[in-house]
């Protein structure tokens, strides 16, 4: 029994961990953020407020309509111009002192009747919403709830200074909770949301191809942007070959454990599709190289690295398994490194089966295509689909290589202009959380267009993979990384996996 017991929990932890990591996906999209706030805050807020009014004889219950009216315009645009707690407070508390003078001067001067004997008149709303306005206006405090709080002085049944003074201490309640959360959550959400601005700061590089140290130096300078950045190179031997090697060293009296003069031989036979190479994979390695040759050169690129970026540099010469990128997972996971950065490498015009294993693995991975070979980016362009975890990696990644003097423009494209006002508050949803210098770009425009007329006057351009758009969805439209051959810069292909978010 106690046997079962174990596997089932298991299974029940792993579910878990797998909603939380799809719950924390979700609310990293700033919409969806609010959402849950005016869902969860609001009610709870107002419930206090209530909690108040049973013990408060001063605070009328008729006052809640247009407290939470105003608490809506608050959490729902939190950088909008509604949403300042002094034109909240004010507004309101100026809405309520018109509204006790129109009943004062109304009942004394134009009906001619005491206050407390009042009944509600319309020449007395009328004037206390003109003087609501004017001095709203005049004293830009401009609340739609002042209104509300203008007219309600006439059918409280409190006394008129009780309410209006109920109103500011109601109010201020508000605006102080909401000047908490967007000072301490909203306007920090990217540092507890936003996973790419924690990790990502051991990296891994399979120093795969003619441009793996233009690769190497980019993940050294996403290192960089963290303390506790490292990176990782590593390089694959064949397991038979080094067999070979240590016999020979054996056979001639020598030290089995040096690899000096092991020979790595990449033109072996190409082995069946089940879980070897084939010939596409193997073209991605270099040929006839010692095991000394590969660790030097290795050792050579991670020197240049912690000279020129100052960031760690390991040196790994792994023995390969099944297949390079299944290796290639292993050492990350041994390693401890939540990012793998892996030069671009093709197979038939689209990704080799090495990268396309790599993006199907638990590990966050961004495929570099280097154009030159520049070991520096300083401006980049980053088009985006759709706001979410992918999205504020690529912006993250982008400010890391640009840096504090570099550029970063975040683009989205849109099939008609009637989209142009949501892509903007898009756009701006992701930026607001990073800073330096970094545009925002909505363009009428075909991405695969907009790319080849703009990208060239950028170093970088970084994009996403689309894995998370169904098979049907890719084969009517290609992802755009598979669209870039003419993209006259160096192009990131960026994935993020569920688990390693």
């Amino acid at each position: 029994m106690a046997r079962s017991v174990g596997p089932t929990v298991d299974r029940v932890r792993r579910r878990l961990d797998h909603w939380f990591v799809r719950v924390r996906r979700w609310i990293e999209h700033t919409q969806n953020l609010l959402h849950v706030t005016i869902l969860i805050g609001i009610p709870l807020l107002l419930g206090i407020v209530t909690a108040l009014s049973n013990t408060i004889d001063a605070l009328p219950y008729l006052l809640f309509p247009p407290l939470a009216s105003g608490s809506y315009s608050l959490f729902a645009d939190p950088e909008g111009d509604a949403a300042s707690p002094r034109r909240f407070v004010g507004g309101l508390s100026a809405g309520a002192l018109c509204g006790w003078l129109a009943v004062e001067l109304a009942a004394r001067y134009w009906y001619g009747i005491p206050a407390g004997q009042y009944q509600v008149h319309a020449g007395a709303v009328a004037f206390g919403l003109f003087l609501t306005g004017a001095v709203t206006w005049a004293l830009d405090l401009q609340e739609a709830s002042a209104f509300s709080t203008a007219l309600l002085v006439h059918v409280t049944g409190a006394t008129q200074f009780g309410y209006v003074l109920s109103v500011f201490l109601s109010s201020l309640l508000v605006a102080g909770v909401f000047f908490a959360w967007r000072e301490g959550i909203y306007e920090k959400r990217a540092e507890f949301l936003y996973e790419s601005i924690r990790g990502d700061d051991h990296v891994l590089v399979p120093m795969l191809g003619d441009h793996a140290p233009a690769t190497a130096m980019l993940a050294a300078r996403l290192a960089g942007a963290h303390d506790a950045g490292k990176v990782v190179l590593v390089d694959l031997v064949d397991d038979e070959a080094v067999a070979r090697a240590e016999r020979d060293l054996l056979d001639s009296g020598q030290d089995s454990s040096s690899t000096e003069t092991a020979h790595v031989d990449r033109n072996r036979e190409t082995r069946s599709e089940a879980g070897q190479f084939d010939e596409a994979t193997l073209e991605e390695f270099p040929q006839n190289e010692t095991v000394a040759a590969v660790a030097d050169r290795l050792e050579a690129t991670a020197h240049r690295i912690e000279t020129k970026v100052g960031v760690p540099s390991d040196v790994v010469v792994a023995v390969d398994g099944d297949t390079p990128a299944r290796t290639i997972l292993q050492v990350a996971e041994e390693a401890n490194c939540d990012l793998i950065a892996v030069p671009y490498a093709e197979q038939y015009g689209s990704l080799s089966p090495t990268i396309r294993h790599l993006l199907g693995g638990d590990v966050d991975v961004i495929v570099h295509r280097s154009h030159d070979g520049r070991t520096r980016w300083r401006r980049i362009m980053v088009p985006v689909r759709k706001a979410g975890g992918v999205a504020h990696s690529m912006i993250d990644f982008a400010k890391r290589l640009a840096g504090e003097t570099g550029h970063v423009s975040v683009c989205h494209c849109i099939d008609d202009d009637r989209q142009r006002r949501r892509a903007e508050d898009m756009l701006a949803d992701l930026v607001e959380t990073v800073s330096g210098r970094v545009e925002t770009r909505v363009a009428t425009a075909d991405i695969q267009r907009f790319l080849a007329d703009n990208a060239g006057g950028y170093d970088l351009v970084i994009i996403g993979s689309s894995q998370d758009r169904s098979t049907p969805s890719r084969i009517v439209s290609p992802p755009t990384f598979e669209r870039l051959d003419d993209v006259e810069a160096d192009v990131a292909i960026v994935d993020r996996t569920l688990e390693g978010s």
